[in-house]
């Protein structure tokens, strides 16, 4: 049976009911099939000033390989957007398309947009099911670059820079390729072996090389892989994976854990799967306090591991940080939120262990910089939350280690590394940098960016 394509509203997506999708790590969306996606795309206006693009962070024509999946030519349309992006079938499970070209969408002036990311994620899912693969450029141009991460932002400008001739290796501080695409996204929203392994190999198609369990600052550093092993230039996307805490009172205790480290035992290491060797705390009630992205991706790893999740954010739910799809997908799966809402103390047993969170109820005041309202406490309205596990979702700063170890490089007071907008240039000479080392915590997306600006700023500098 054919569908009725309504141009107003965008073809559901599949996804695994919420009652079962909760005892289990299997993807949530189940994505298009071929008949879904073709009348998906057929809502596309193919505009000739295409404001999507302009919402793009690594500038993807969107109309055109959308117009290829109209023509069913699904390679075409993974050419088209290989020519912009090395990891689409990422990016079209974890891109935020509703703030970026979505919300640019003409379709979604008077209806819904097109939903351009469920068709990124049909092309890269089906060219490999075909057997796809980029092809390595033939021309090389005799010049090394080390890029130091393998997460987004390093594996797209290494993948840039393969196109253009040059021979790349990425370093990698873990034993497995991917960066925070491996250990800080679940498996239910980006499955490792059947997506970001495959993503990868595209990469390494293109003749980049990888070396895992390499920590730039201690197993090599930066000016030793300039002076010594020969390299042009360093790309730095190292990323940020140092937690931040409250420093409330009782943060040390048992079973308070950072969501990085929660989720990379769960990630990384299998501890999802009970014949893992790696253990983690399968709570009976655990808190998450934050309310972005890793907060959800920490609730309702918990929520599949066991427990009764409550999500603790100081703001109101129209200030939360997170994507309304893992909000709304969060809610469906049962988790509590606990909004206005902050710890003051976490309370412990005799013997170390958490036993509960006070927090104190909150109201909206003034603007603060952010732009959003500032969160204010409510004299009198403390109120206790039992439970045996904290998980502190609150952000992330860059590992310190990169700066310590190389001569010249400069970070601003967030630990961020400094470098000039649009060329990615630190301020050490063939030195550049891009992501979450140099913004602090951000998307996938926009460490795509930053790498991809980088690997044009590398050309450039290395052609004088």
């Amino acid at each position: 049976m054919a569908i009725t394509v309504d141009m107003m509203k965008k073809v559901p997506v599949r996804e695994q009911d919420p009652k079962v999708r909760a005892h289990n790590f299997e993807e949530v969306c189940l994505g298009y099939n071929e008949e879904e996606a073709m009348a998906e795309a057929t809502r596309c206006l193919n505009c000739k000033n295409p404001r999507c693009v302009q919402g793009c962070p690594v500038s993807i024509n969107i109309p055109a390989f959308i117009q290829e999946i109209k023509n069913n030519n699904i390679p075409g349309a993974f050419s088209v957007i290989s020519e912009s992006s090395a990891l689409p079938a990422v990016c079209g499970r974890v891109c935020p398309q509703e703030s970026q070209c979505e919300q640019l969408c003409v379709r979604g002036i008077k209806g819904e947009a097109v939903a351009i990311g469920k068709l990124e994620r049909y092309v890269a899912d089906t060219v490999k099911e075909m057997g796809i693969k980029p092809q390595a450029t033939e021309k090389k141009n005799g010049k090394k670059v080390a890029v130091i991460g393998s997460g987004p932002s390093g594996l797209t400008c290494a993948g840039d820079l393969a196109k253009m001739g040059y021979d790349v290796t990425i370093f990698e501080a873990l034993h497995k390729a991917g960066g925070v695409l491996v250990y800080g996204i679940p498996e239910f929203r980006l499955p490792k072996e059947k997506v970001v392994a495959k993503e990868i190999e595209n990469v390494k198609a293109l003749g980049v090389k990888i070396e895992t369990d390499c920590v730039v600052g201690r197993s090599t550093t930066i000016d030793e892989l300039m002076k010594e092993e020969g390299f042009d230039a360093v790309f730095v996307g190292s990323g940020a994976g140092l937690p931040k805490f409250m420093h409330i009172p009782g943060e040390q205790a048992l079973g308070v854990f950072s969501a990085n480290e929660y989720l990379t035992r769960s990630n990384l290491m299998g501890a999802f799967d009970e014949s893992s060797s790696t253990p983690i705390m399968r709570a009976k009630k655990a808190v998450i306090v934050g309310g972005g992205n890793v907060a959800m991706d920490a609730a309702r790893t918990a929520l599949r591991l066991g427990a009764e999740v409550h999500i603790v954010y100081r703001r109101s739910e129209a200030e939360l940080p997170a994507r309304v799809e893992e909000v709304h997908h969060a809610k469906e799966e049962g988790i509590i939120f606990d909004l206005l809402t902050n710890p003051i103390e976490i309370t412990q047993d005799e013997n170390g262990w958490v036993n509960g969170i006070t927090c104190i109820r909150m109201e909206l005041g003034e603007p603060d910089a952010s732009g959003r309202r500032r969160p204010v406490e409510i004299p009198g309205s403390e109120f206790h939350i039992d439970c045996d596990a904290v998980i502190m979702s609150l952000g992330t700063s860059p590992n310190p280690l990169i700066k310590q170890t190389t001569e010249g490089l400069e970070t601003n007071r967030h630990g961020g590394i400094i470098v000039t907008e649009g060329t990615e240039m630190t301020t050490k000479a063939g030195v550049f940098a891009g992501g979450d080392a140099v913004t602090g915590a951000a998307t996938v997306i926009l460490a795509m960016g930053a790498g991809k600006a980088a690997a044009k700023g590398i050309d450039e500098y290395l052609k004088g």
